[in-house]
């Protein structure tokens, strides 16, 4: 075994010192690139991937939470059945590790009246525990409205989307026609802050406002609201917390996951992780030929010194290991340079967003780049493994090698 390594090693030492041939060294070279190309490749792709699933997981996450709870219903979410705010199963829920907020909500659709325009809304009314980190994020104008305890807070958010289309500006007041009862109804608010997601479906159709408006409009009481609406922390526990608050809940209510809400959007963010493998299945592939073409030139570039060593009683598996560690090397300089060159590229992106996006087709305005560290050591771990497995085969045409010939014919 140690007479293995030393050969690799002197073999290694070889190249370093440009003792090989020139031949050789460029094989060499172009195998190693490959490599690193490949990883650079390989982790931007799941870096991009997760990147843009993230943020547009948020995005529409930001609009209707992970999931929701309200009575069960056969019409839809704007004239869902009201509930009682004060439920046993709240605090079971609450005490769950992987929620982060529940927040009561309801929902009323309307028309906005200004500047002799009119847009219709879907009103979506919240209390003191509603979670705004998501709109504050996405402000571009003005400020979220506080809820006191006494009056009705007559401020609205509403998006860039609808302020250009009605025309108007922050702390304009704007007038909204509801049906209810088939009578018509209008109400006067204050336009308080102004967001922009980037998702022209949910920007050109939701206004916030205070619950109470909402409450009132639908004739019902201050303790009535639609529904609950539960945010995690995490969205790959969501399938779980689905199965545990089923439990928590009596048979009258129902969950929606976000999921199921907006399916044709997780299913296409779905479909982005068959690219991702298809990407990381011709990297490794190509990766794997690029060496598999460098060991074969290695061993015809050594046919003599392999005929002499069998000759002084070297086995075939004792040669295919030599080749096999000087294989190795290549994989792991190869490797080390790809995470090198494409986490640089990523966190460059990350951090300048240096490539810029068309928000109106992608919802972003530039590149996202998302790293999770398991990811990466999988994905080099996979890599490194597969390169190697790869190589086994044509290692083992050193038993094919005939020392006699190859000794005479020197």
């Amino acid at each position: 075994m140690r007479y293995e390594f030393l050969l690799a090693r002197k073999m290694i030492g070889g190249r370093t010192s440009g003792e090989t041939s020139q031949s050789s060294s460029a094989i060499v070279k172009i195998a190693v690139a490959g490599i690193a190309i490949g990883m650079a490749v390989m982790l931007l792709s799941v870096g991009i991937v997760n990147g843009f699933q993230n943020e547009i997981q948020q995005k529409v996450i930001g609009f209707g939470s992970h999931l929701q709870i309200s009575m069960y219903n056969t019409q839809n979410a704007v004239s869902e059945k009201p509930v009682e705010r004060a439920q046993p199963f709240l605090d079971d829920i609450r005490a769950e590790p992987t929620v982060k907020n529940v927040n009561v909500y309801a929902f009323k659709s309307g028309i906005i009246v200004a500047n002799s325009e009119i847009k219709g809304i879907i009103a979506k009314g919240v209390d003191q525990d509603y979670d705004w980190d998501f709109f504050s994020k996405n402000l571009v104008d003005g400020s979220v409205f506080s809820i006191p305890d006494s009056n009705k807070s007559d401020s609205v958010v509403l998006s860039k989307y609808v302020m250009d289309k009605l025309k108007l500006e922050l702390g304009e007041k704007i007038t909204v026609i509801f049906i209810q009862d088939e009578k018509e109804r209008k109400r006067r608010f204050v336009v308080g802050g102004v967001y922009e997601s980037g998702m022209d479906q949910f920007d050109a159709n939701m206004m916030l406002c205070d619950i109470r408006h909402v409450q009132k409009l639908n004739n019902w009481a201050l303790n009535q609201v639609a529904g609950f609406e539960v945010t995690l922390n995490e969205f790959d526990d969501l399938g779980m917390l689905d199965e545990i608050i089923s439990n928590h809940i009596s048979w009258e209510f129902t969950t929606l996951k976000i999921t199921d809400q907006f399916m044709e959007i997780f299913g296409w963010l779905e479909l982005q992780d068959l690219n991702v493998v298809i990407i990381l299945s011709l990297m490794v592939l190509v990766s794997g030929i690029n060496m598999i073409t460098a060991l074969l030139v290695f061993i015809l570039e050594r046919t003599n010194m392999i005929g002499l060593l069998k000759a002084l009683g070297a086995t075939n598996g004792s040669l295919s290991k030599i080749f096999l560690y000087n294989a190795a090397y290549l994989i792991l300089l190869g490797t080390f340079w790809g995470n090198l060159i494409g986490l640089s590229l990523g966190l460059l992106q990350k951090h300048f967003q240096i490539l810029k996006l068309d928000k109106a087709s992608y919802y972003i305005d530039h590149v996202p780049v998302l790293f999770e560290w398991d990811v990466i050591l999988y994905i080099n771990l996979g890599s490194v493994v597969i390169s190697m497995l790869m190589l086994i085969l044509p290692s083992m045409i050193v038993s094919r090698i005939d020392p006699v010939k190859t000794i005479r014919f020197n």
